[in-house]
């Protein structure tokens, strides 16, 4: 199977309650928009301070018709301050050119 599209946003600290309520309080004003199949947050087994945000996409499409939108920095805001600054680039978009669901 493929298609679709998922992004990730890279963030790093200590404060896991508040990450969590900040990734909740997105997700909610996250909701309803076009194109957007879902979001997970991600804490890293290895890193105690390294969190991923991965969200699926419809299509490249639908994301970029989201991010050029008004509402995407205010539904998004309050993650920023949990960003991992310390790489170049705090996010990836990657095409889904495979994938395999155990059934």
């Amino acid at each position: 199977m493929s298609g679709g599209l998922r992004v990730l946003l890279y963030h790093a600290t200590e404060d896991v309650p508040g990450i969590e309520a900040a990734y909740h309080e997105a997700s909610a004003r996250l909701a309803g928009v076009p194109g957007l199949l879902g979001n997970e947050l991600l804490h890293s087994t290895h890193d105690a301070k390294g969190f991923v945000v991965v969200s699926s996409w419809q299509s490249l499409a639908a994301f970029e018709n989201w991010e050029r939108g008004s509402d995407h920095k205010e539904q998004t805001a309050p993650l920023r301050p949990y960003r991992d600054l310390s790489l170049s680039r705090p996010f990836g978009v990657y095409r889904v050119t495979a994938s395999y669901q155990e059934r």
